[in-house]
Order: C-alpha cells, then structure tokens, then sequence
C-alpha cells in the first residue's frame, strides 16, 4: 500500500474483544466520539509544555544535510536529478512507468459507484503508448509552475476500487509544487501529459503544468542559496493583476522559493517590495519553455530565511498547524494524507523523506526498529516505552507522529479517516475524522484481530 491503509477503509468491520487490547481503564469518551481527548490537546502548547528540553536541537544542520545524502545515495525510491542522463536509455524509462502505471486487481467504478467502461480503461492504458519510447534520448528538464497532481495513468478520470470511498482515488499517486524540479522522460500519446521523475516520485502529470528548461537552468535555481522556506500549512504570494500567472500562487509547508534579485526600492508588479519578500517562481510561456518571474510574498505570510531548526517544539508547531485539514489521498483535496502530512513537516525542517509509508519505514538511511509476527505485544510496548516527540510510527499503510504522553498514555497525531476501539462495554466504536487528528495510541483497532500497537511494522526515529 502506498499513502494511507486501505484497511482503515474497512473500519465497519465486526470487531472482538482480543487481549492485546482489551482494557480494564478505558479512556473516557467525549462528545466528538475521539476517545480520550479534551479540547486543551488542540493545542501545541499543551504538548510543548510536556516534551522534555523542548528547544534543544535534536540534529544539526550539517547532521541532517548528510542524512538527506544518505538518502539520496541509498534509497531507491528517492532520485537525484543531477544523476540521471544525460542520456534515458528505454529500459530506463520503462521500468519507471511500469512501476506505477498498474491498474488495480479489482474493478473500477467512478464516483456513483457505477463500473467504469472497458472502452475508457483500454484507451487510458493505451495512452501511456509505450512503444513510443525510443532506445534513448537526452534527458530533458522542467519546473512545475504550480500545485498539480501525480497520476499514475496519464488521465484526469476519476476511478474507485471501493464503493462509497470518494476519498481514496486509485489513479492518484501524490503531488508536487511550484518549483518542484523534474526530468521529463515521456510524453503521452495525446501530447497531453509528462512522465516525470520528481526526486520523491515519477508519476505522470499534466504538461500544461510543466515549464521546460535545460538542466543548467533548472538545476542552478533549484540550489539558490538566498531563499524563503514556507514554514506555513499554506501560504500564497499577493495579488497581481500585472502577473497573473504568480497571482495569488500557493506555496506548501516545506517549499523552498529562492529570492529574486530585485533592487529593494524597484516595484515588482506594480506594488513596492518593502513590507514583502521577492521571491523568483517558475512560470511557463505559450511555447511550454520555462521562465522565471518576480512575485511578492508579504512579509507577516508564515516563512523562514532557511529551515526552521529540528526541536520537539518545532516538530510540534509544525505538525499543529495542519491539524484539522482534510484528509487527502496522494495530496488530493488541496491537503494531505498521512505520509504527506508526516514529510511535509519535516520538510519544513530540512529533513527530507520518501513519499510513501512503506518507503519511510524501510528506508535504509532513517534510524528505524522493524516489527515482524515474532515480536510480541510486551516487546512492541517497550519499543513505544522509548519513543520521543517526532519519532513515527507505521502500520500496514498508514504512520502516525508520536506527539507525547499523559499519565502514561502514549498520544500521536495522525492523518486519519477514522477511528476504530472498543467503549467500556467491549463494544465496537468507530468515529470518523477524516483530517489532521489528536488520538490516544493504545485503544486504536484495525481490524477485529489486530490492535494498532500489534499491526505496528516500523518505529521510525529522525534523531541521533
């Protein structure tokens, strides 16, 4: 599974009361339905207050640069630009579109659950037209220009694998934003959309949002050493109508906008720079050739001159400010979905990460304790007996943020469809949340057998 479990789809299945998880002191249940929480958890202070040293740095600068090339150098699913080409040789590029452009074992329906032609799935799985691909050809660059989606078949059709499930769209794959470097490695057959490789993701992606450039030019505006990081949930450049196409553009927690060099006392797009931040953003001329354009951020929008530094407070800060944004499968929906949430906000600290949970428990460049069917119950407690403010923690498809304990009760915050447990009468609760949650971890089900602690794969640690 790729972003969010699949399983937590399923959460009205019938549910017993099996020992790892039966409780005599069940945590009291509020009139929101999530178990164990009180509205002063809303709050990062509450959770600052209780994570111990607080503002001491957990990694250096220089301690996570070197992570971040650990990561680029070892894990697969990660890609460093300036390593691919110059030359994209077939079997290159047909191995990355065969990795993602599978269509799932089940039938697929459209959003009223009706089944989904054979004519339109055949014409959408002909459109990736791979015996276009030449034996090799130069290896070509953009930017996006703004927000868009990753689609694992080149098409904007919406289709489901589960009925009733408008929130788990199986031709999604993620997201990347403006700025986001990428190589182009095909082209539909309609002319329409790009398969391209971002370095967290190759998916394909609508052409109209790429701007292509040479390597040089990409690449070099990519490694600006005067930037902005957006430290925000989402934050968006002022209104210009002289520029429409940087008007109002929104940047995501993590994004890193370099500065334009504007003289302070020059107007950029008929307003003074004075109360606001230059920044330089992609855009894409009729052509599709890539440019770049000046655009105000104002001062007050929520961003750094660089990462902000890797603390617990900061880890929590970060996290909060996404609490209560809708759940969105592979970005969708204009938010996040649980792996998404997790690296967003390490992004915004300089820490990157691969975009899927399976990828993020494995990774041999994170710290991590894997969990396999012959640790028990008493041994996966003792691993949460040692977790820390940040540290993640992953079930089949999903991961959570450790955010801290009260009275011993181990709490995360998670980006959650729902949530499954059992009420002091052994019976079976499940409350949907749908967004950015605060949980107690202990109580949580997946299944009529499985206690979230018992399916736990992975205890991911960014720290030393």
């Amino acid at each position: 599974m790729r972003m969010a479990s699949r399983v937590l789809m399923a959460a009205t299945l019938a549910m017993v009361c099996a020992p790892a998880f039966c409780r005599d002191d069940v945590l009291p249940i509020p009139p929101s339905g999530v178990i164990g929480t009180q509205d002063a958890m809303l709050s990062p202070d509450y959770w600052i207050t209780r994570a111990p040293a607080p503002d001491q740095l957990i990694l250096t600068r220089a301690q996570i640069d070197t992570q971040n090339a650990r990561l680029f150098a070892s894990d697969p699913s990660m890609y460093d630009l300036r390593k691919i080409g110059p030359m994209l040789t077939r079997a290159q590029v047909l191995a990355w579109i065969t990795k993602v452009s599978k269509l799932p074992s089940k039938p697929l329906m459209d959003v009223k659950n009706r089944l989904l032609p054979k004519e339109a799935i055949d014409t959408i799985v002909a459109s990736i037209d791979l015996d276009a691909i030449p034996a090799s050809e130069p290896a070509r660059y953009g930017m996006a220009v703004h927000r868009v989606s990753l689609r694992n078949f080149p098409t904007n059709m919406r289709a489901f694998t589960v009925k009733d499930q408008p929130d788990f769209e199986s031709f999604q794959e993620s997201t990347i934003f403006p700025g986001d470097p990428v190589v182009i490695a095909h082209t539909s057959r309609d002319g329409q959309w790009y398969f391209i490789v971002s370095p967290r993701y190759a998916a394909w992606v609508e052409k109209s949002a790429i701007a292509e450039g040479s390597a040089e030019q990409v690449l070099s505006h990519v490694e600006k050493t005067l930037y902005r990081v957006i430290t925000g949930d989402k934050v968006r450049t002022v209104f210009t109508p002289e520029a429409p196409e940087v008007s109002e553009l929104q940047l995501d927690m993590g994004t890193r906008v370099p500065l334009a060099n504007v003289p302070p006392d020059q107007s950029v797009n008929g307003q003074g720079p004075y109360a606001s931040w230059t920044l330089e953003l992609p855009t894409r001329a009729d052509d599709g050739s890539l440019h770049f354009q000046a655009a105000l951020l104002q001062r007050q929008a929520d961003s750094a001159a660089d990462y902000l530094p890797l603390t617990r407070a900061n880890i929590i800060h970060q996290a909060f400010k996404f609490l209560g944004e809708r759940y969105g499968w592979g970005h969708l929906y204009n938010g996040r979905d649980c792996s998404g949430f997790v690296s967003d906000v390490y992004r915004s600290l300089g820490v990157q990460m691969p975009r899927n949970t399976g990828d993020q428990a494995n990774s041999p460049a994170l710290s991590h304790r894997l969990f396999t069917a012959k640790d028990d119950h008493a041994t996966r407690m003792k691993a949460l007996a040692d977790a820390q403010v940040g540290d993640l923690i992953y079930i089949p498809g999903h991961v959570m943020m450790f955010l801290g304990r009260v009275d011993g009760e181990p709490y995360v915050i998670q980006d959650v469809g729902g949530v499954i447990f059992l009420d002091s009468t052994g019976h079976k609760r499940w409350t949907q949340t749908n967004e950015v949650s605060v949980t107690p971890l202990l109580p949580l089900l997946i299944d009529e057998k499985l206690s979230y602690v018992d399916a736990m794969t992975s205890l991911v640690h960014i720290r030393p």
